[in-house]
This record gives C-alpha cells, sequence and structure tokens, in this order.
C-alpha cells in the first residue's frame, strides 16, 4: 500500500493498542469526528495484488482496552484451508483471479503453513454475514485466519441493496473489501461522562453524545420498597389461594365423575359382570408388566384370572364425557353375549381408577393380518371370507339382535379382534350407542369414529339424519381394506388412479376388468369378488 496514503500520527485521537503475534502495523486511512469512528487498513495488504493478506488474525481478544472501542463491521473474511475441492457460493476460490488483480499461489499458501503437504490444500476465502459457525465450515476444511471488513461506501446495486453482503464474491471484489478495511468507534469513551447521570446514547441529529436521564421510578423505588414487599405477599397468597381452588374443581370433578358411573352401576338390576378392586387389578396385570398395546383411551395390558384363564385389561386413563366410555362399555357388552362380540367379563371402578377386564384374544387385532408387515402372517382368501362374515353377523346382532338397538359407530380393523380359531369380535364400545329398536334414528352431539371409516352423514348434517346405516358404511370400507389387503388411501400407490381404492376398484368393475390377484384358485378370486361388491 503506498505509504501516502496512510496517516501514521493524529493527536486528537484517544490510543488504542491492538496486540496481535506479528510486528506488522495497522495502518489508519480515515477519521470520522462526526459519528466518532477510525478505519483502519493492514500494512499487509497491498491495491491491486489479491496475493496480498493482512498478516495477523484479528479479533476483538486482540484490543489491549474492549472498554474504550466498539468493533464495528458487518462481515468477517476468513481464510480456510480444504483437503478437497468445495464448490459454494460463500467459498472463494484464491485462484479466481482476473488482468484486474495479480496473484502469487504461493503467497497464499505459504502464507498459512510452511509445510510442503499444506501447499496442496485448496484454500478460499469464506465470507458470510454475521458469526461464523463451526458448522457453516465445509467438511475438511479448517480456519487458518480471520479479519473484518466492512462494506465500503457507494458499493449498491439498482436495488438499493449491497452486492457485498452477498455470499458469491469475486476475489476481485473480496479483496477491495480488505483494501478498504474496517472501523472503530470511541463512542464508549465519550460515555464515561454520564457515569452516575443516566444512560448514555448517540444523536445522529446533532452528532453528539448524550445522556438521558433516568426515569422517576428509579428515584422513588427505595421509597415504595416496603410497599412493593406487602403487595408482593398479597400476590403470592392469592397465588396460593387459586391453586388451592383449582384442586378443589379438579377433586370435585373426578367426585362427580366417579358419582355418575356408580350411580349407573347402582341402576342396573340385570346381571352384572364381575366387580374388581384396584389391587385385584394390579395383582391379575403383575404390576401392569406386560403391555399388549394402546388404545384412543387407554392402554391394554395381558392378565390371568384366579381360574387360571387369561384375560386382557384395558386401564382408562384418558376418560373424557364424564366417564361416559366407560358406561357405554358396561352398558352395551356386559349385557350381550354373541360369538362375534368380545365378551366383558368384569370392570374396576373407583374414585381414580377405572379398568375393563376382557377374554383375552391370543391373535390380536385384524389390522396386522391385513397390511403387510415384515414377518406377519398371511391370511388365505378363504380366511377373509370367514372373518367379513363373522364381523357381519356382529354387527347384525348389534342392531337387531338385542332388546336395545346397538350403533357401535367404530368399526374397523383395530376394533376387530382374533380369537386362537380366528373368529372375528368387535371390541371397544366406548363410541356406542344405545337406542330403542323402533326409533332408527340417533342423536348425536358431536362425530363419532376415526376418519377414512365414518359414514358422510357423521360430519355432514345437510345429507341426512344418523342411523344405524353408519356402520354399514364402515364396515364398507372395512370390507373394501379387506379384499384389497391395503388401505382405502394409499399415497405411495404405483399409479394416481390407485390412490383411492374404493374409486379405482369401482371404475375396474364398470369396465368389466378383473382385479389382479396373482395366482389364486377361482374360487378364492370368486369370493373377494363378493366381497368387493358388497362393500361397494
Amino acid at each position: 500500500m503506498p505509504e501516502e496514503e496512510i496517516l501514521t500520527t493524529v493527536t486528537a485521537l484517544p490510543p488504542v493498542g491492538i496486540s496481535t503475534t506479528s510486528p506488522t502495523p495497522f495502518g489508519l486511512k480515515a477519521i470520522d469526528y462526526t459519528n466518532y469512528t477510525i478505519r483502519l487498513v493492514d500494512f499487509g495488504v497491498h491495491k491491486g495484488n489479491c496475493s496480498s493478506l493482512p498478516l495477523p488474525s484479528l479479533s476483538v481478544d486482540n484490543f489491549t482496552d474492549r472498554t474504550s472501542f466498539s468493533w464495528n463491521y458487518t462481515d468477517a473474511a476468513v481464510l480456510v484451508a480444504c483437503e478437497k475441492p468445495v464448490k459454494s457460493l460463500q467459498y472463494v476460490d484464491i485462484n479466481d483471479a482476473t488482468r484486474n488483480c495479480s496473484i502469487n499461489r504461493e503467497v497464499l499458501v505459504g502464507s498459512s503453513s510452511s509445510d510442503e503437504n499444506d501447499r496442496k490444500r485448496y484454500s478460499y476465502y469464506y465470507i458470510e454475514s454475521g458469526d461464523l459457525r463451526a458448522g457453516d465450515l465445509a467438511d475438511d476444511c479448517r480456519v487458518d485466519k480471520v479479519f473484518p471488513t466492512t462494506p465500503r461506501p457507494g458499493s449498491r446495486d439498482t436495488n438499493g441493496e449491497n452486492p457485498e453482503h452477498k455470499s458469491n464474491l469475486s476475489l476481485v471484489e473480496l479483496h477491495k473489501k480488505l483494501e478498504y478495511g474496517f472501523f472503530l468507534s470511541w463512542e464508549r469513551i465519550l460515555c464515561e461522562g454520564c457515569t452516575g447521570l443516566g444512560r448514555c446514547s448517540f444523536d445522529y441529529g446533532y452528532y453528539k453524545v448524550k445522556c438521558n436521564m433516568r426515569p422517576y421510578t428509579y428515584y422513588v423505588f427505595p421509597r415504595i420498597k416496603i410497599p412493593g414487599l406487602f403487595l408482593g405477599a398479597r400476590a403470592l397468597c392469592g397465588f396460593l389461594g387459586l391453586f388451592a381452588f383449582l384442586i378443589y374443581k379438579f377433586r370435585r370433578r373426578h367426585l362427580s365423575m366417579f358419582d355418575t358411573i356408580e350411580g349407573f352401576l347402582q341402576s342396573q338390576n340385570n346381571p352384572m359382570p364381575i366387580r374388581y378392586s384396584n389391587s385385584q387389578i394390579r395383582k391379575m396385570t403383575s404390576g401392569f408388566k406386560d403391555k399388549l398395546g394402546e388404545g384412543g383411551y387407554g392402554s391394554v395390558y395381558k392378565a390371568k384370572l384366579r381360574s387360571g384363564y387369561s384375560a386382557a385389561i384395558k386401564v382408562l386413563e384418558k376418560s373424557k364425557a364424564n366417564g361416559q366410555e366407560f358406561i357405554n362399555e358396561v352398558a352395551t357388552i356386559g349385557m350381550i353375549h354373541h360369538a362375534n362380540v368380545v365378551r366383558l367379563i368384569g370392570f374396576c371402578a373407583t374414585r381414580s381408577k377405572r379398568a375393563l377386564v376382557y377374554e383375552f384374544m391370543p391373535n390380536g387385532s385384524l389390522e396386522k393380518y391385513l397390511f403387510s408387515q415384515e414377518g406377519s402372517i398371511s391370511l388365505s382368501c378363504k380366511q377373509m371370507y370367514d372373518i367379513s362374515l363373522g364381523v357381519a353377523r356382529g354387527i347384525e346382532y348389534l342392531h337387531c339382535g338385542c332388546d336395545m338397538q346397538i350403533s357401535h359407530f367404530d368399526i374397523k380393523p383395530n376394533n376387530n379382534l382374533l380369537d386362537e380359531n380366528f373368529n372375528p369380535k368387535l371390541s371397544d364400545f366406548g363410541l356406542a350407542k344405545l337406542y330403542p329398536t323402533d326409533n332408527s334414528m340417533v342423536s348425536l352431539t358431536v362425530a363419532r369414529g376415526t376418519m377414512g371409516y365414518m359414514a358422510p352423514e357423521l360430519f355432514y348434517k345437510n345429507i341426512g339424519r344418523v342411523s344405524y346405516k353408519a356402520d354399514v358404511y364402515s364396515y364398507g370400507m372395512l370390507l373394501m381394506e379387506m379384499a384389497g389387503r391395503r388401505r382405502n388411501l394409499n399415497a405411495c400407490a404405483d399409479h394416481a388412479s390407485q390412490i383411492y381404492f374404493p374409486s379405482w376398484i369401482y371404475d375396474q368393475f364398470k369396465e368389466g376388468k378383473e382385479i389382479e390377484m396373482g395366482e389364486v384358485a377361482v374360487d378364492e378370486k370368486e369370493m373377494v369378488r363378493k366381497m368387493v361388491i358388497t362393500a361397494l
């Protein structure tokens, strides 16, 4: 850098020391007394020579007096050495020179290491606004030096933005930033006169430092300290009182739920399932050790009855609607007996615990046999056909075979359990609704069921009244999945037309095409065809 461009002595400037490992000084390029800043440039940077670098790596820790001067820059140019080439707009290749800027690769690489192996590395400038984080560096790259930079005045594009803030700079543009230097501000040293008088700030209208007086509350606060403590104590007492009230309401809510359930149990004159205590439930499940699964209202555990038979106990942990799901279960399957409806053996109803004891179904739910899972048993078409008939018989019994008509409202693969002989049994009657047999319409305040299996009238009120036919619709969707061995809505289907299976299979039948089922017997194809037609 030409010496005539560097000011070496300014008597009006407060003293500042910069400590580096190199004796190379910094040149003073400019002083702005209106905003209290100076601009410094390293002697190692030479105009028009892209091989020249700021010799010392500079950070805020290099300043001997941090309290008087503030670090004022927006970007940092970081010299990095990489084992492999890096292709990124944030990495400026040191060889990216033009005829406007000479370059000496040996100077650039040799400035960071004298090792012969390091000379074979790829060197880049990494340019990024803000602080550099370790995760920002590419793999196999390390930081050699860090140089502060400041955007040059007048470097604006047609949109009013500063292109030097962007990460697609050339080596020439980046070196011009290093030639321009960086700023330091001595505003802080001028704020020493504000000590004890208020907050120091810079008035850009008059270009001077002023002291803002503290607010009135700063001086009167000591006078209100004792009243403040009194108000704080009152607030604490109020908080404790509110907390006690919430606990009281919570306990009353659970007591009200228990009273509702207990009132229902006392009003039943028909033979009821066995009532167990909480300790008996814990003993039968061996401390809730063997968990079978988790449903919408709680977890299911395997248990052993005193008679030696296995059972499944559902502990209701997410009770809603004032215990209504518990009442629904006991009021429905607790009163009926059918080969295709799971049997309720007993229940537990205390103030804080509710549980239902069912017969154990060793083959689990139908869901795991419908959709392909690694290691799962594949059921034959004949078995699927028999299961579909069993589910239909169970639904028919709920609608026509009881003293009260029962709508299940949640028929899906997960709620159809299979015994040791793969006979299906309907389960999970938490959403069920009982109503007289002479009334086919059901009054519901909210929609019930699972999306994908719910009848449209359950959430579109203008279609029609809700009735037992909602279960028929759900059964049709279940039957469609059983026939296709896939979910009705499958975003991963081979063709877009197959994403929604019911529409696709309807078009297939409409066009007279057969269902592709691979190598199966003719009678099995006929069974699947009957299932699809029934579902449609």
